[in-house]
This record gives structure tokens, C-alpha cells and sequence, in this order.
């Protein structure tokens, strides 16, 4: 039984198929795992004295080993860290310190079958999804091997979340169950490249609060396709149209991602395409600078290049805020992440330590 990767009624029903217990041991399991970080959770007065009980969970409960392979900090704070899967391949998750509140950075695949021209994750290709408890994992790190309060989740780590569909969602809701981390779904936000047929999923299940972002980075279809490979499948019009059926709560917005590259998609000319394209939706406008890779054939505009693209979606009555990136200097930022075979590990043996 992989408790990570369960909500509370789904143990308790575990519980009572195999063990004949019910909502009292597994609030107990519940209690030392998920509020104290305890590993050694059999040993409970809940467990112990109950018969042969605590023996058998000892062993049929599955806890992940934390292999936190590699860590880095960043000059602004920034944390980012490898965890070596069982396979052989790493992920790498960020822990972003903001305004006195803590987000953590999550992956949900190890590389990504996207593609993005402007990302160094999207150029490693795609190994495989990562499982519930991989992803919960994370969390579960930051939380009680790192020692740090976690305020945010969101999904823009490595790897497409919406071709992972089923194991994000029910990583949402084991993150949102109030007996175990009680996220509020608006404190967690899954972000996609525009995979069409997950948002009509998500958009069918009616979760209001949960929060979207979608990158769009052109509002023109010829660019997007060269910057975006899935546009040649899911068009920009055919976006739009599912987006227009997220249920939102109130107060809800769709938060739309957008990274400016030097010279390429950095104009008035596509800011104002960007706000034709946005009318009639509820959006939040996030720019995003292009991070440094030598890998990839782009570079970042000037700050005054950035003020007068979000200058023109201002001016067009859109909420726009420019997102400060944080941990360029250690391959943390966004679009910056690289996994796979040795991942973050490769040749960076000699800079890193277990945790920070």
C-alpha cells in the first residue's frame, strides 16, 4: 500500500478490506505521516496495540526513500534539488521562497514530449510518467526533509501534467485532502502547454477552484507552431474554445504564461495579438523573460523591451504582471529544468550536496 499516493477514505478503505480496521488506524497513519514526517508510524500506541498489526504494516506499507541525489541553492534563495527514481532516471523540483510563502516547483514526468523551442526540458525528450506518490514525493521532501512550510504547489516543473492526466489529478487530490497536506485547491495550479483534450477533461469535472495556466508565447499561429510544436494539433481557436468552458469559482482567472524572447515574439505588434486573442476570456497575464540556456538559440529582451510589451496588454484593460524568475544562476528557472539519465547529476557532482 503506497499511503503517498492515497486520500484518507481510500486507506480507510484499505484498512478495513485487509486488516479489518477502519477510520480510527488510519487517521493514526494519517496523523504520523502526513503531520509529523514520522517513518517509523507503526510504532504508535494506535498500532502496537493492536495484535500482530504493527509488524504487518511495517511491511506492507510503502514510504519513499528520499533519494535527494543532488542540491543546489541560488543567490535569491532558490532551491533546486534531484531526486534519483528507482529506474536510474532524476527529476529535479524547485522550491521558490516568495513573499514570506514557500512554492514548490513540481514534476510530473521525467523529460517531456512537448517539444517547446524555448525550453531546455522540452529538448531531453520523454522517458516516462511519473507515478502519484513520484509526484507527492516532492512535496512529502520539501515538507519533512528539507524542514520547510509549503503555501503553493504548482505543476510547471518538468513534463506536460495534462499527458499525466490521471496521476496529476489524483496527486491533486491527495494534496488537497484535508487529512493529509489540506491544500486549498487554490493553492496548487497545474499548468499546461494546451493539451485540448486534458483541459476538456479537467473542464468536465468540475473543479473550479483549481487553479490553470496555460503558456501560449504566441497568439499567432504560424509562430506558436514554430515555438510550440502541439499547435499543429491543437490550434489556437480550438484553445480558446475549451478554455471558454473551465468552470471557474469566483473570482477564478485562467492565468496565461508567456515567455519573451528576444526579438522573436516581443513586439507591440504581437502584444496586441496577444490581446485580441485574450478578449472574452478571464485572464491573469503572466510575462516571463526568457532564462539563459546555452543550449538554445534565444536570448532575453532588455527590461524596457519587457515594460513596453506589458504596456500594450495594460493598455488593453488586461491584468499583466512580469514575473521575476528566480535561480537562473543554477539552471532553476523556468523552462531551465533537465532530467532523465543522469539529469541534473551529470558532470555537477562535484557542486552539490544530499540537502542544502
Amino acid at each position: 500500500m503506497n499511503i503517498l499516493s492515497m486520500t484518507f477514505s481510500e486507506v480507510t478503505a484499505e484498512m478495513q478490506r485487509v486488516y479489518g480496521k477502519g477510520a480510527f488506524h488510519a487517521a493514526a497513519f494519517y496523523r504520523e505521516v502526513f503531520k509529523k514526517g514520522n517513518r517509523k508510524f507503526y510504532e504508535s500506541p494506535e498500532f502496537t496495540a493492536s495484535g500482530g498489526l504493527s509488524k504487518k504494516l511495517a511491511t506492507a506499507v510503502t514510504l519513499p526513500d528520499f533519494s535527494i541525489a543532488a542540491c543546489r541553492k541560488s543567490t535569491e534563495g532558490a532551491t533546486k534539488f534531484a531526486t534519483l527514481l528507482d529506474d536510474g532516471n532524476s527529476i529535479e523540483t524547485v522550491i521558490l521562497p516568495v513573499r514570506n510563502r514557500t512554492t514548490v516547483c513540481v514534476s510530473s514526468q521525467v523529460g517531456c514530449a512537448m517539444g517547446c523551442a524555448m525550453c531546455r526540458t522540452g529538448q531531453s525528450g520523454f522517458i516516462h510518467n511519473l507515478s502519484t506518490a513520484e509526484i507527492i514525493g516532492q512535496v512529502y521532501a520539501v515538507r519533512f526533509e528539507f524542514n520547510l512550510p509549503v503555501d503553493n504547489v504548482v505543476f510547471m516543473g518538468m513534463g506536460e501534467p495534462f499527458n499525466n492526466f490521471d496521476n496529476v489529478l489524483q496527486a491533486v487530490r491527495v494534496l488537497s485532502d484535508q487529512r493529509e497536506f489540506a491544500f486549498s485547491q487554490r493553492a496548487i495550479t497545474v499548468s499546461t502547454a494546451g493539451v485540448i483534450p486534458g483541459i476538456a477533461k479537467l473542464a468536465a469535472m468540475n473543479m473550479p477552484n483549481l487553479r490553470i495556466a496555460v503558456s501560449i508565447n504566441a497568439a499567432d499561429d504560424t509562430m506558436r507552431s514554430r515555438l510550440m510544436p502541439i499547435n499543429n494539433s491543437y490550434p489556437l481557436a480550438d484553445l480558446k474554445k475549451t478554455l471558454l468552458s473551465l468552470p471557474l469559482g469566483r473570482d477564478g482567472v485562467i492565468f496565461i504564461e508567456y515567455v519573451l524572447l528576444a526579438g522573436v515574439n516581443d513586439s507591440p505588434e504581437m502584444a496586441h495579438k496577444l490581446a485580441d486573442y485574450l478578449q472574452g476570456l478571464k485572464v491573469r497575464c503572466n510575462l516571463i523573460a526568457f532564462n539563459q540556456s546555452d543550449s538554445l538559440p534565444f536570448t532575453a529582451p532588455t527590461p524596457d523591451q519587457v515594460d513596453r510589451f506589458r504596456s500594450v496588454l495594460a493598455g488593453r484593460n488586461l491584468f499583466v504582471r512580469v514575473r521575476q524568475s528566480l535561480g537562473n544562476d543554477i539552471n532553476a528557472a523556468c523552462g531551465q529544468l533537465w532530467g532523465g539519465s543522469g539529469g541534473y547529476l551529470r558532470g555537477r557532482q562535484g557542486h552539490t550536496k544530499p540537502i542544502c
